[in-house]
């Protein structure tokens, strides 16, 4: 693994909106992606990365060829890239690691770097009492399903699919952080186990939280807040892209 510092980031949501409407944050990621060889040890993307991902057995979506590419220059660059599914982009398959060298991870990641004990998840599906979404989460990643949605041709299975997801993200977008649950449900459970760093995406705020060597971070977004995690030296900082 290539020496400097892991970085940690999620929810750019890429395909949420037409593309001249875009152009402006996926170039923006792209430029923060370049910057990262001879940078980085590591990066790992924490789930929602695009608004919608299906991989079908002879086609991909066109519309993320040049992100897909940013990846793919990371890895051949000896950038380890790990990316972690989330509640919009769940249906990871094997095409990232066969042509990307991007590795996907289909649930919590555990990590032992830079001296810490780490905790990674998106951060769907954590809080309790969201019976409803759990249930939902394991319909829509069963083999069936999956299998079901590969018979819709992707003219129009995507845009189906990304109607979707636009009101799910909107419902979320409409809820507050409440970081005092997220540190009690999420964090402390972890905290047990024996990981002293807690990092999630999913809600689109910035928050963090250190106590007695334990912290719980909310890395934001790639929406409006172009926000991301760094670890170096055993310590992790916050930053925003570019730095202002």
């Amino acid at each position: 693994m290539p020496s400097g510092a892991a970085y940690f980031f999620c929810d750019a949501h890429l395909g949420a909106d037409p593309p001249e409407q875009e152009a402006a944050r996926e170039a923006r990621l792209h430029h923060f992606l370049g910057s990262l060889p001879g940078r980085a040890s590591s990066v790992y993307i924490i789930g929602d990365l695009f608004d919608f991902w299906f991989e079908y057995r002879t086609a991909i979506p066109a519309r993320h060829f040049r992100t897909l590419m940013a990846l793919r220059a990371l890895t051949e660059a000896g950038v380890p890239v790990t990316y972690l599914n989330g509640n919009h982009d769940f249906w990871l398959g094997a095409f990232l690691e066969r042509e990307l060298g991007v590795r996907p991870c289909p649930g919590p990641l555990p990590l032992e770097l830079d001296g810490r004990r780490i905790w990674l998840h998106h951060g769907d599906g954590l809080i309790g009492g969201d019976l409803g979404y759990r249930l939902l989460k394991r319909v829509l990643r069963h083999r069936a399903s999956i299998a079901l949605f590969q018979l819709l041709h992707p003219d129009l299975g995507i845009p189906l699919a990304r109607r979707v997801s636009a009101l799910s993200r909107r419902a979320r977008e409409e809820q507050g952080l409440e970081g005092d649950r997220l540190w009690r449900e999420i964090a402390e459970p972890r905290f047990a186990e024996g990981y002293d760093a807690v990092l999630i995406g999913h809600f689109h705020q910035l928050y963090e939280r250190r106590e007695n060597g334990r912290e719980l971070f909310v890395l934001g977004d790639w929406i409006t807040r172009f926000s991301y995690a760094v670890l170096e030296r055993g310590q992790f900082r916050v930053e925003v892209w570019p730095a202002r």
